[in-house]
């Protein structure tokens, strides 16, 4: 069985270290961007509770009454 996880060739071993650094600085300038864009993500999400509350609400009602 071979061993998948030793480097080959002449791969440095941090350079996915170094390219996952690398998004994470970059990550939190595209939550800001995301965050101050709108709102049309968290209305949509506002909406889809407030509909599964209605449906749980006519279940229950349907199921006691």
């Amino acid at each position: 069985m071979a061993n998948n996880q030793a480097p080959q060739g002449n791969q440095d071993p941090a350079g996915s270290t170094q390219m996952f650094r690398a998004f994470v600085d970059e990550a939190p300038q595209g939550r800001q961007a995301a965050a101050t864009s709108g709102g049309g993500p968290r209305i949509g999400l506002i909406l889809g509770i407030v509909v599964a509350v209605a449906v749980v609400a006519a279940v229950a009602w349907l199921a006691l009454g």
